[in-house]
């Protein structure tokens, strides 16, 4: 990555860390006071974007570095690994939250206050919000670690929709339906663990060193075969072959070729 793509992404994942900060204090804080346990729940999700956010500030920052002595092809892995980082977060919370909702449906309680609808639609509001400027700048940089980072913001925004949805339902139906706002808490906790099994699958394949898409094998095949002392494996007599992997952004590849024997090897090689 270039400097100005580093310190683009490293802006996003900064601003996304003290929105959570700011998040986690205002709805855990609400959830106790309110007396609503899906409201302490999305801020313990919260929680887990603050370290997410370090996480994928972290890893885009590493992955900038040249290659060295230490590692050859530089240090682009690094994205991989914040991506499947923040992917095993999300399936921590979403464990976490199922197991504590499951405990308040089992245990009598008293009902959510009114406030807490209004805090739950601020959220949803700034979460969203986020959601669509990180997701932007993810997609125009390429960046895995930073999607994850984007997908985060929209599962919390999903688990505040779901709290709001179980608190309204445990005003408007009294004290029979207040275990409705632990119902939202679940089924949130199902939404931000289809999340994470979503985007932990293409971060461990591509630790793995998985293929890049055919369009872009094509692209690089295309580039080789554009020299005319590089050897196509069209053209008769001669024998290449390329093997490339994911490696955040850009991808990396290797092009074995055999060289024309017309030119001398120094001429073919520069």
């Amino acid at each position: 990555m270039s400097r100005g793509v580093v310190e683009r992404a490293a802006r996003s994942a900064i601003t996304g860390l003290f929105v959570n900060v700011a998040l986690v204090v205002v709805k855990i804080g609400a959830g106790l006071l309110g007396n609503s346990y899906a409201l302490v729940a999305d801020g313990v999700e919260s929680a887990t974007d603050v370290f997410s956010s370090i996480i994928v500030w972290r890893g885009i920052t590493i992955s900038a570095r040249s290659a060295d002595e230490d590692f050859h092809f530089g240090y682009g892995k690094a994205e991989t690994v914040a991506a499947a980082a923040v992917s095993v977060l999300l399936l921590g919370a979403a464990l976490g939250i199922a197991v504590q909702a499951i405990r308040e449906i089992i245990r009598p309680h008293e009902g959510p206050a009114a406030f807490t609808l209004v805090v739950l639609v601020c959220v949803i509001v700034i979460k969203e919000s986020l959601f669509r400027r990180v997701r932007t700048v993810s997609g125009e940089i390429a960046s895995r670690a930073l999607e994850s980072d984007a997908w985060h913001h929209r599962s919390d925004a999903i688990t505040s929709g779901a709290a709001f949805a179980g608190i309204s339902l445990a005003l408007i139906g009294g004290p029979a339906w207040a275990p409705a706002d632990d119902w939202a808490a679940l089924l949130a906790s199902g939404i931000i663990a289809f999340n994470g099994f979503r985007l932990l699958r293409p971060a461990v394949l591509d630790l793995m060193d998985r293929a890049p898409e055919p369009q872009i094998l094509e692209r690089v095949r295309s580039a080789a075969c554009a020299v005319d002392t590089v050897g196509c494996c069209e053209t008769p007599g001669r024998l290449s072959s390329s093997h490339s992997r994911h490696c955040a952004s850009p991808c990396g590849c290797e092009y074995t070729s055999v060289m024309s024997c017309r030119r001398p090897l120094r001429e073919s090689s520069s």
